[in-house]
């Protein structure tokens, strides 16, 4: 443990998950783009964004892991029981994280008649959530760099912190928030993927036996992100083709800058 510093990238995985937890921020501040946002809006953005961290969490964490236990087990069935254990604690992990902090979904997040305040916290929360594991999935892939490339993954949840920020604007707008406070909650709501990336960067500091585990299991925590938190606020509206369109291209595009960032 006491190496921990100088076996990792630790800087430079806080400044990582910093960045991504910047471009909530950025979402924030994208409310002044617009004047109304439609649900049909937020649902194509919260898609892509969707795409974009299923691609970002398959190439950057689960297959690398599997890959290298593979390589490093020689019974295949211990690595497949040990691969298929770490996705599954980190599915439960945030899974009770969730049951365990009170958090509300908004199924129609716009502008348009005022609701209540603290439904609208509640639903901030909801996306706090969610912060956590992307900056354990930071802090992960940056302490096991010489098998992943990190960059890709920031990326990937840079961008898929951009429309959870405005989501988060937009609900505080609605219940009658400022544009400017409600901008600023969301950059520092995204701040708390920092405080996650030094989980990860210390759960892989600790052995470095543990990183296709560790690997393993960040990228269960994004799974449960997209397949519990995200798609279900998107999918039940009219046009799920152009939802299901819009997560198609997320995944596309995130899939391309991996080969090229990859390279």
């Amino acid at each position: 443990m006491s190496d921990i510093f100088s076996n990792v990238n630790f800087l430079n995985g806080l400044y990582g998950a910093l960045i991504a937890g910047l471009f909530t921020g950025v979402g924030g501040f994208a409310i002044y783009l617009k004047k109304k946002y439609t649900q049909n809006n937020i649902n194509v953005l919260l898609n892509l964004a969707a795409g974009v961290m299923l691609s970002a969490s398959f190439f950057a964490l689960l297959v690398p892991s599997m890959e290298r236990l593979i390589a490093v087990e020689d019974d295949i069935h211990v690595a497949g029981f040990l691969y298929c254990g770490a996705v599954s604690l980190g599915v439960a992990l945030v899974w009770i994280l969730n049951i365990l902090l009170p958090h509300e979904h908004n199924n129609m997040v716009r502008h348009g008649p005022k609701f209540d305040l603290k439904k609208a916290w509640l639903f901030i929360i909801a996306i706090s959530l969610h912060k956590l594991p992307e900056g354990l999935a930071v802090g992960v892939a940056y302490g096991a760099e010489e098998f992943v490339n990190p960059t890709s993954l920031v990326i990937g949840i840079a961008l898929h912190n951009i429309p959870e920020g405005l989501t988060m604007a937009i609900s505080l707008v609605a219940a009658g928030e400022a544009k400017l406070k409600s901008a600023l909650t969301a950059l520092i709501i995204g701040m708390i993927q920092p405080l996650g990336a030094l989980c990860g960067l210390l759960l892989v500091g600790a052995t470095a036996t543990f990183i296709p585990l560790a690997m393993a299991m960040a990228g269960g925590t994004l799974l449960f992100v997209v397949i519990n938190e995200i798609l279900p606020e998107t999918y039940g509206y009219k046009e799920t083709e152009k939802s299901a369109c819009a997560v198609f291209a997320g995944f596309i595009i995130m899939s391309y800058l991996f080969m090229v960032l990859g390279d």
